[in-house]
This record gives structure tokens, sequence and C-alpha cells, in this order.
């Protein structure tokens, strides 16, 4: 008996097994799935984390124009089509655009998103002073401008990528407008206005980085009024105003140097084409190669450096470049001194009075002048 319950239990055991088999086997793919999953989204997150190399405003210029970029355009075509070119950028760099990405690796990544912030700022800022440059809004500026004004994490249709894509359209449609000479933009027109709004926005950036930096001795140097100083950014916030602060200064390198291209002669003529490279130099400043893997916060001559001191800094000299164009911009220009008129001229009075030339041949000859 005791056999025969042994073999129907090992029967029951082995109809079990088969009934319900034992899946253990299949974590160790999943597993290995799993992993080379986290190894590529680092190597990517590590490549989109990389910042796009600057741009050539000419070259830029001719793709964006297509068949009419031999043709001469009118002003402003260089500055549309600048702006257009750091548009397409945030849609065409490695990974697009990641500010409002919902899965990894792009979800985990926080100094790329903070650098498209910083970008589309900028570039919001210019798409405002558009319609003033061109003397008067049209349609295709105030779409451009309407798109460029969306939410900068939405992912729910109309996302910010199509948001984007629609205001390249209405930028480009803009450049076919410019492809008559007769219809560019006012010489001058809306500068000033724009680099006021360029002190605000690098004011506004100073501040947000002399409030990370903690110290009030190292903010002396900066000329920053303690009081008016934000609350003290948290660490986890530092790097994300770091390259908020890089992406501005890229893209309004390229958009400076393009309104430079259209308003050559405007700057010249103020005598501020100077102070204008000064200020594409104090930009360029910012995009300097960080060797550090992560944004340091340090103090003094330590080990460690303060790279948003160093980037406040930057901001600081920027903005009161900024400043200092926007004023003189703004000053209408000196119109020149017309020559003084001539006395009048009274009858016998003031005529010149001519020598004799009795007197001039005698001098010539060596003889005394003969007395009348």
């Amino acid at each position: 008996m005791a056999w025969k319950s042994w073999r129907a239990s090992r029967r029951r055991r082995k109809e079990e097994a088969l009934e319900r088999p034992r899946y253990g086997w299949i974590w160790k793919p999943l597993l290995a799935l799993t992993g080379l999953y986290l190894l590529v989204s680092v190597g990517l997150g590590i490549w989109w984390s990389q910042p796009p190399a600057p741009f050539d405003v000419e070259q830029a210029t001719l793709e964006r124009r297509g068949e009419a970029a031999y043709l001469p355009g009118a002003r402003g075509t260089v500055t549309v089509a600048t702006l257009a070119a750091s548009v397409a950028t945030l849609l065409e760099k490695p990974g697009g655009y990641l500010r409002n990405d919902l899965a990894p690796p792009g979800v985990w990544l926080d100094n790329m998103p903070s650098w498209e912030l910083g970008v589309l700022e900028a570039s919001r800022g210019l798409a405002r002073a558009l319609p003033q440059m061109a003397g008067g809004d049209n349609a295709d500026l105030a779409a451009a401008r309407e798109a460029l004004m969306g939410a900068d994490r939405a992912w729910f249709p109309p996302a910010t990528e199509q948001r984007l894509a629609q205001s390249l359209e209405a930028l480009d449609r803009q450049l076919v407008a410019l492809n008559d000479t007769d219809g560019g933009f006012a010489p001058g027109e809306g500068l000033a206005a724009w680099l006021t709004s360029l002190v605000a926005r690098l004011d506004d950036l100073a501040l947000r980085l002399a409030a990370s930096v903690g110290s009030h001795e190292a903010l002396i140097e900066l000329a920053v009024d303690a009081e008016a100083l934000p609350p003290r950014t948290p660490w986890y916030r530092v790097d994300d105003i770091f390259f908020e602060a890089r992406g501005t200064g890229w893209a309004l390198s390229q958009l400076l140097e393009g309104v430079q291209r259209d308003q050559d002669d405007v700057l010249r003529e103020a005598d501020v084409l100077a102070e204008w490279q000064g200020l594409l130099a104090e930009l360029a400043m910012t995009q300097r190669r960080l060797w550090s893997p992560v944004v340091l916060n340090g103090s003094g001559f330590g080990i460690f450096a303060n790279h948003s001191l160093v980037m406040a800094l930057h901001m600081t000299r920027a903005r009161d470049l900024a400043a200092h164009l926007a004023e003189h911009l703004a000053e209408p220009p000196v119109p020149p001194l017309a020559p003084a008129p001539a006395p009048p001229v009274e009858d016998g009075v003031g005529d010149p009075v001519e020598a004799p030339v009795e007197d001039d041949m005698a001098q010539e000859e060596g003889e005394q002048p003969t007395s009348p």
C-alpha cells in the first residue's frame, strides 16, 4: 500500500508540474534586457546633454532662403533667418526637444532642458521685438510670436515641438516676403527696445546666479545688492540656473550677430560697433568648456571653482553693455552743425584793399615805392 501511495503522489506531482510550469528562467533574459536598456539610456543621456556648436549666421541664412539665397534680400533677412535657425536647433539637435519628455533618458536629464529654456526665452524676446523692427506687425510675425509663447513643457497636443514647427513655418514665410528689397525693416527701428528687454533678462539671470553663491563677500565684485537677491538657490537647482544662463548666452550670441549683419550701417553711424562687439565677446565667454562633470559652488582660492559666480560676473558685464547700447541707440542722431553765416558787408566797409600795381612792381625791381 505504501508503494502504491508513493507512486500516486509522484504521478500527481508530475501532473501539477505540467499544469503549472515554473517560469523562473524567464527572469534572466528580462534582467539582461533591462541592464542593456539602462546602459543605452545612460549613453544617450550623455550624448544628448552635449550642447550644439554655434552656427554661422550667413550660412544659416542661405539655407533658410533656399532658391532665393543668391538674390539680394531686404534689411531684416539675416535677423529672421537667425531666429529661425535658433528655433530649429531646439528640434534638430541630438535628442530633439527634451524639456517635455516623459520617458528615459530625457526625463532623467535636467541640464539640457534648462539650456533649452535659455534658448527659448532668448528667441521669445526677439520674436516680441520683430514687429517694431519691421515697422508694424503682420500675420506671419504674429503667428511666429504666438507659437513661441506656448508652454515649454507641453506634451499633449499641441505639444511644444508642434508649436516650434509652426513658428518656423511662419518665419520662413516672412523670409519669402523679405525677398522684396522694398519691404525690409526700418533702419535701427526697435533696436533700443530689444536691448532694453535683454537688460532685464540678463539682470534676472545674474541675480539668480548670485543667489546660489551664498557668500556676500563674493558678491561685492558683482556690485549686487544683497537685499535684492531672491531666496537662496537649493543645491539641486544650482546647475539648472547655470545651464539656463549658458543657453541664453548661446542664443543671444547668434541673434546679436544676425542683427548686426542687418543693422551694420546704423551701428557704425551711432559709433557703437565696438561696444556691440564687446557684448558678443562677453557672451562668448559664457560658452567656455566646463571641465568639471558637475557645476561646482566653491569659494575663494579653494580647490573647487565657483561656476555660478563666474557666470554671474559675465551676465553682469553683458547686462551693463546692453544697457549702454540701448541708451545710446535710443538717442536721436545729432544733425551736423551748419556753417556760421558770413557777417553782412556794408558799402565801402570791409572791402579788401588791393596794393597798387606800381608799388608791387617797384618792390620786385628793388626800387622804393613812390609816394602818392
